[in-house]
């Protein structure tokens, strides 16, 4: 088969990516070997090429495809079944024309969007699920009417906690988006309000009569956002980020308000205890 390898120290111009011919991978234990359709380009690709040492990579987490052949162990799949994922970091990624996936890491694709669409769709919505559910411990049903802040949502991960938040967890939604289309994606995803970023956001709370939000995804730069959502968050209220941090925060500036922090770092647990993985892949069967 053909996979497409990024070649350590090397630039664009000299061939840091190049197509290389590897041997057929062979399914076993839980493994589904799946024929590639598509496949999305996430930021953590960058990342990822930009930390290899001295081993060329197979890059590419999310892909779409049909299992053409399962390991002994997999009970939930069989070949011809249409699939789609966001892979596992420590083996070959999805930029190749065959890939191994642990089924239980793994959902059926969904029969209202195209192969392609549902290539975009793992990481994305895996990131947004657990932002809100599992670190944050919003429960639908029981949190509904609460307030959710997202932090430039009109991206990919902010896209779908929008729809999340609105169709799952019957929260009112404030987006943040500094572009005109970028506001018009935001409401048309179900946004109840949508501010700009790039202005302060109290006064624009301010004049909105917008009520202090009770949660805060902030998917930006969490060092530029920290004094404002210490500001905004309400009392008792979560914030959660995914941007790491590049200088010390003053975390006492949450204590007055006994407001919880978190990170999301997308599956960092082991694949057997990944069961969020699989119910927010399932939910986007629908």
């Amino acid at each position: 088969m053909y996979a497409i390898t990024a070649n350590p120290g090397r630039s664009l111009e000299e061939g840091v990516f190049e197509v290389v011919e590897q041997e057929m991978p062979q399914a076993t234990g839980h493994d589904l070997l799946v024929k590639i359709e598509a496949i999305s380009v996430n930021p953590i690709d960058t990342k990822l090429r930009q930390s290899l040492d001295s081993e060329p990579k197979v890059l590419g987490w999310d892909a779409a495809g049909v299992v053409e052949a399962t390991g002994d162990l997999v009970t939930l799949f069989q070949p011809g079944d249409r699939v789609y994922y966001a892979g596992d970091v420590r083996r070959p990624g999805s930029n190749a024309e065959y890939q191994l996936v642990d089924e239980r890491i793994t959902g059926r694709s969904p029969t209202t969007l195209t192969t392609a669409e549902s290539a975009a769709m793992p990481l994305t919505t895996i990131t947004a699920w657990e932002s809100l559910f599992d670190r944050m411990k919003i429960v639908p049903g029981k949190d509904a009417g609460k307030r959710l802040l997202i932090i430039g949502a009109a991206g990919g991960v902010g896209s779908i906690a929008i729809q999340l938040a609105k169709v799952v967890a019957g929260l009112e939604v404030i987006a943040t988006a500094s572009r005109p289309e970028s506001h018009e994606w935001c409401q048309s995803l179900g946004a109840d309000y949508v501010v700009n970023h790039r202005d302060p956001l109290p006064e624009q709370f301010q004049q909105q009569a917008i009520a202090a939000p009770d949660y805060i995804l902030c998917l930006n730069d969490t060092d530029a956002y920290w004094p404002v959502m210490a500001e905004l968050i309400a009392p008792q209220g979560v914030i959660c980020a995914l941007v790491s941090s590049q200088t010390p925060q003053d975390i006492n500036a949450l204590k007055a308000k006994s407001v919880g922090f978190v990170w999301e770092l997308c599956l960092p647990v082991p694949v057997t205890e990944q069961k969020t993985r699989y119910a927010s892949m399932k939910y986007c069967q629908r």
